[in-house]
């Protein structure tokens, strides 16, 4: 129970200081951030002026103090202010539109290359030397090769020369979203090629690291003793060896989880995907404070979460953690 506590002030007090780096942002930038957005985007009503000075404290009314209360009571109203590239229409309401499609694509793709490359890793550790080993290489250089190129490669050849997948967007055309068949069914067509995308790039670097850890967990005395007992191999393989070599596995998929939230930027950029990736760049290109900051935060609370839950996890189900943290 104190190891809880002092991960959730720990991770609390870091909330606390991304909540204040948000906060100063856009008091950092040299002369007036209102003024220079209004100058960008001349087309703008006076009402947006208002707004911007609201959310991101240029001329607000009241001390420092009171901007950063101010400030602290709209952020767990969820209320990060107006947009500026789709004026009037709310930042909190344009983050409820995508990251959804974000979450679906990344995170689903995400899941999948842990799942094989730990079971890949499983088998290849297990039996090491095999003829999973003589395909890490050619698995790596996938891994080497930047995944916006071969997003680029894959839509040349699947989707211009042979027309299986769509060459982009999220949805076809004239499509309104929602929940029935044609517009599901669509999503998911347009999404297969970039989550294919991120798995085949990714799928390696899960499949070696547990592929190490499984190797060096193999000749502990507690899996040789299980073996001079005549245990099956299955029950070998994945009671004792792989439930061990599991604990560093998911530290990093806990981390990758994390980072779900920011998106595969350039992967949505190269196929058009409307996720939290495509919002970012955009926001950051038309310098869209309101945008940056409220996406900034949802990044940082995102990974924040993510190691909270994989902290738990671990010292649940690693009694060797447990020890550590009573004595």
């Amino acid at each position: 129970m104190a190891f809880v506590l002092r991960r959730l002030a720990f991770y609390l007090v870091a909330a606390w200081v991304a909540l204040t780096v948000n906060f100063f942002i856009p008091r950092a930038v040299p002369g007036n951030a209102v003024e220079a957005i209004m100058g960008k985007f001349p087309n703008l009503q006076p009402a947006a002026a208002k707004a911007l000075s609201a959310m991101l404290g240029v001329g607000h009314p009241g001390s420092l103090w009171h901007q950063y209360v101010t400030y602290l009571s709209d952020v767990f109203r969820f209320n990060f202010g107006t947009d500026l590239l789709q004026y009037p229409a709310s930042v909190t309401s344009l983050l409820g539109e995508t990251i959804p499609w974000t979450l679906a694509l990344v995170g689903t793709a995400t899941v999948i290359a842990f799942l094989a490359g730990t079971v890949l890793g499983i088998i290849g550790g297990w039996r090491h030397g095999g003829w999973l080993d003589k395909t890490l290489p050619g698995l790596m250089f996938l891994q080497a090769i930047p995944y916006f190129f071969l997003a680029l490669v894959l839509i040349e050849l699947l989707a211009e020369r042979i027309g299986l997948f769509p060459t982009g967007q999220g949805y076809d055309g004239g499509l309104a979203p929602g929940w029935n068949w044609s517009f599901i069914s669509s999503a998911i067509d347009h999404s297969v090629l970039p989550a294919f995308t991120i798995v085949i790039t990714s799928l390696a670097g899960w499949m070696l690291q547990m592929r190490n850890v499984m190797i060096t967990t193999i000749g502990e005395d507690y899996v040789v003793a299980a073996q001079a007992k005549g245990l099956p191999s299955h029950r070998v393989v994945f009671t004792y060896a792989a439930r061990n070599a599991l604990l560093p596995q998911l530290q990093g998929f806990g981390l990758a989880l994390g980072f779900v939230v920011s998106g595969a930027i350039i992967m949505e950029i190269v196929f058009s995907y409307p996720g939290i990736g495509l919002l970012l760049l955009n926001a950051v290109s038309a310098s869209d404070f309101p945008m940056m900051q409220a996406i900034f935060l949802v990044i940082t609370f995102a990974v924040l979460l993510a190691n909270l839950v994989v902290d738990l996890v671990l010292v649940f189900a690693d009694p060797r953690v447990r020890a550590k943290e009573a004595s």
